[in-house]
């Protein structure tokens, strides 16, 4: 296939650009604390012993405190063009590489030295122009090198940096090691002596024979937490603050599939991935089996690790809405588990209200006794009923060699490298959700004061999920949404919907190929494939959940480097490192198995060009640039001169001689034939040039056109800026004399009422709307009953012409004068209290009306 390929960035001279910055030294870990390894996992309450850790921590070498060095560079060259890379014919060759994007700095495995260079880098910027060359990436000169304290005694196949840039995992084919950067124990110049540790010594063997790496990279959400997938099949977690011997976590794979006779090599483990910052796959675990099969483990939090308590609260909430109120019983059952890990890994779920000014959330250490982590799997991968036979008879060749996961948009995709050359692009097509095996118990190693220190369990597989999943269809549009949620939340692992197949076309080779994928730091579209036979970049552009629209698009290929190798079983590439710089440019870095360095960039979507790169020829620093011009070479290198006798043979012809006109003739014939010739050829190549010179004039003449037409433009846009401005502070001074206007009006000092005064004011109010009215009606009856009584007894004196107080005193008892006085009196004070009542309520309203103007 024809491949793209993109010229290395031409160098420019070094300028005067900031310094390098160095990333601070971290405090000097704790003390590591070793513990004998169990070899497989049971019931069991293991205390840990103080002895041991009093041991560990008193054989652990004192390291003198880290100098204060400045660090200045003498001058800055291409990062290609580094003395420390070169081409390396015989042992050694090339390294593995690490990127620290918060210090800028690239740190490359020497195996010739076994020591790791440590080259501060810096960007500028692209479009900058300095005397016509342009340099994107430069490196310091010279640069420094770590040197482990002790002998390694075996190959470095891999280098992993951890985000704070402290720590350097050195991975071998059968070992692990840890290069501490900021502990130096001694320093000689450039050359600095770093502490190293080496890991799991009980786990794996010394000997090279046994078990053996897969894969080992650091946590994405801790600093002290990577995890190893090793070929039995078991995946272990380890923390660097607690113990380099005993795992913190412990996963052991039990793969099984029903109703098939699997071999023990087709279900080898890989590699797996770390999920990203999407719900439930923060908590997960990605593992790719040599047959293609992919497994999940969920949930899986190193202990001490930090999550944005905003994405915890999201899962929280979305499991007490769906997934309790559910008529399903295996729904709920799955919900009650996953609210008890979150609220036991994140105790800050139960009491929020008590510090809310914490964005980040701790886990703390949490394990079900009872039961333990499913290996959900193998995902079963689906798709539409009218492209079901296409999906069934599509399928790669050979074994998996690679795998990645990225998330892009609202998808999670999955990204499965053959050995025969091929990628498989697959999607989720629902949610990730935790699942746990009840009644399989774990194993706890807890601490005198009953904290749990690691945790083991065995991870089965559920042999119903492939078979409920088999018959799984994407959801159309207007299904029930309710039962599609609880479909999430029954206990099946997600399906995988086919994406596409992309085919590389590499040679066929005896054995598989060797395929890496790698993420871009900045497109989640986009993704790298290095190969034996080159680097090709491949970008997605349907996405189910996130590009929908495009489902007729296939994915691109675009092959960025090319090596002309027919053998592709080996990797050309050593190191590989992806670097986002401040420009939204990614600049590819990648050392060759011979030691050479290359840099490609990537401008956003635009197609790389042409790099061509034989590492079996020439290195890349000794290939000529071809030559650029409109004139031959030939004519600039001039005419070729004649061939003239000696001198002294042409002194003995006279020119009236016969045998002197023969000559005379033959040079003159001669010099018509190489030099009026040569000024033909001359005339007509400068006929020629000079349409050249006009063409390339106008376009000059053109481009200046627009140029000043832009500038116009600029300059027309520039007066209605200012123009704009003008208005935006005459409305900003009208606004201030308004507001100064509003200053003088009389409630502008007006006073807001104290608590007491609004109080006092309520119980006014209450007074004058509820007492006053009912003592009124209280008055006003009265009024109306002594008038009636007093009619009554006028008529009673008149009939009987007897003197009221001398009325027979049988029968109704009549009220006496006194009594009646004494009435009256109090009537009298009722009303005059009631006048001073009005009068003082009257009062009181004109003040608060005062006070309120």
């Amino acid at each position: 296939m024809t491949r793209i390929t993109a010229p290395p960035p031409p160098s420019s001279p070094p300028g005067s650009p900031p310094p390098i910055r160095h990333s601070p030294a971290p405090e000097t870990p704790l003390s590591r604390r070793r513990g004998r390894h169990s070899p497989s996992p049971s019931l069991a309450l293991t205390p840990s012993s103080s002895a041991s850790t009093s041991a560990a921590t008193s054989s652990r070498p004192k390291l003198r405190p880290t100098p204060k060095r400045a660090y200045a560079p003498s001058q800055w060259v291409p990062l290609s063009s580094h003395p420390d890379f070169f081409r390396r014919d015989g042992e050694g060759g090339g390294g593995a590489a690490a990127w620290d994007a918060t210090a800028s700095r690239l740190y490359a495995w020497d195996p010739s030295a076994c020591g790791a260079h440590r080259i501060g880098v810096r960007i500028r910027d692209p479009e900058a122009e300095n005397e016509g060359e342009e340099v994107a990436v430069e490196a310091a000169v010279p640069s420094e090198m770590l040197m482990p304290e002790t002998d390694l005694g075996y190959v470095v196949t891999h280098v992993s940096l951890n985000t704070d840039g402290s720590s350097l995992l050195l991975v071998g084919s059968h070992n692990l090691s840890v290069l501490y950067v900021h502990e130096r124990v001694s320093e000689d110049g450039d050359t600095i002596i770093c502490r190293i540790a080496l890991i799991a010594s009980q786990i794996l063997p010394s000997n090279n024979d046994g078990i053996k790496v897969l894969q080992a990279s650091w946590h994405p959400f801790s600093n002290n937490h990577f995890a190893v997938l090793t070929s039995d099949a078991v995946f272990r977690l380890f923390d660097l603050s607690s113990d380099l011997e005993q795992p913190e976590q412990e996963f052991y794979l039990q793969p099984i599939l029903p109703g098939k006779c699997q071999n023990a090599l087709a279900i080898c483990p890989v590699a797996f991935s770390y999920g990203s910052d999407h719900l439930w796959d923060r908590f997960s675990v990605f593992i790719l089996f040599s047959d293609g099969s992919i497994f999940v483990l969920c949930p899986v939090v190193p202990f001490g690790s930090d999550y944005s308590k905003k994405h915890i609260q999201e899962i929280y909430e979305d499991v007490n809405a769906f997934g309790l109120k559910s008529s399903n019983p295996n729904v709920v059952t799955n919900s009650h588990l996953a609210i008890a890990w979150l609220e036991a890994t994140f105790p800050d779920l139960l009491h929020q209200s008590t510090d809310t000014s914490l964005l980040m959330s701790k886990a703390h250490p949490y394990a079900p006794v009872d039961d333990s982590l499913t290996l959900q799997g193998p995902l079963c991968r689906v798709c539409e009923e009218n492209n079901e036979s296409e999906g069934k008879s599509s399928s790669c060749e050979g074994k998996a060699v690679g795998f990645m996961y990225s998330s892009a948009g609202k998808d999670s995709v999955l990204v499965t490298a053959w050995g025969s050359g091929q990628l498989q692009v697959d999607a989720l097509a629902d949610e990730i959700q935790p699942q746990w095996n009840i009644g399989i118990p774990t194993r706890l190693n807890v601490d005198s004061h009953g904290h749990i220190k690691s945790v083991a369990m065995i991870c089965d597989s559920n042999s119903q999920d492939p078979l409920a999943l088999r018959s799984h269809r994407p959801s159309s549009t207007g299904s029930n949404v309710k039962s599609n949620i609880e479909a999430v939340w029954m206990g099946h692992s997600p399906p995988l919907l086919r994406l596409a197949i992309v085919d590389l076309a590499l040679p066929k080779a005896p054995s598989d190929s060797s395929l890496s994928l790698f993420p871009d730091p900045l497109v989640p579209e986009r993704f790298y494939c290095a190969h034996g036979g080159g680097l090709d970049m491949v970008t997605l552009h349907f996405l189910p959940f996130s590009y929908p629209e495009m489902a007729s698009t296939p994915p691109s290929v675009h092959p960025i480097l090319t090596t002309g190798n027919s053998d592709t079983s080996s990797p050309f590439l050593s190191g590989f490192v992806t670097i986002a710089d401040a420009y939204g440019h990614v600049q590819l870095v990648g050392i060759t198995c011979l030691g050479e360095c290359f840099v490609v960039e990537m401008k956003g979507w635009k197609e790389p060009t042409p790099l061509q790169l034989d590492i079996d020829s020439k290195s890349i620093k000794d290939v000529e640039p071809p030559a650029t011009g409109m004139i031959s070479k030939e004519l600039i290198a001039g005419p070729d001169p004649p061939i003239l006798p000696s001198s002294s043979s042409l002194k003995s012809l006279t020119p009236d001689s016969i045998e002197g006109k023969s000559t005379l003739h033959h040079y003159i014939k001669v010099f018509h034939e190489y030099y009026v010739e040569y000024g033909h050829k001359v005339f007509i190549e400068l006929k020629e040039h000079a349409d050249y010179v006009k063409t390339e004039l106008e376009d000059k003449q053109k481009r200046l056109q627009a140029v000043k037409k832009s500038l116009l433009s600029i300059e027309t846009k520039d007066q209605e800026i200012n123009k704009r401005i003008d208005r935006a502070f005459k409305v900003y001074e009208l606004l201030e004399k308004r507001i100064d206007s509003f200053k003088m009006l009389p409630a502008a000092n007006k006073k807001p009422l104290s608590q007491a005064e609004q109080e006092f004011k309520a119980q006014l109010d209450r007074f004058a709307n509820v007492e006053l009215d009912a003592l009124r009606s209280s008055i006003a009856a009265l009024s109306a009953r002594m008038k009636r009584f007093a009619q009554q007894s006028a008529g009673g004196v008149a009939g009987t012409r007897v003197v009221p107080w001398q009325a027979p005193k049988t029968g109704r008892s009549h009220i006496s004068e006194s009594q009646m006085s004494l009435l009256k009196s109090s009537l009298e004070k009722l009303s005059l209290l009631n006048e001073e009542n009005n009068l003082k309520l009257r009062i009181i309203d004109n003040e608060l009306k005062n006070k309120e103007q």
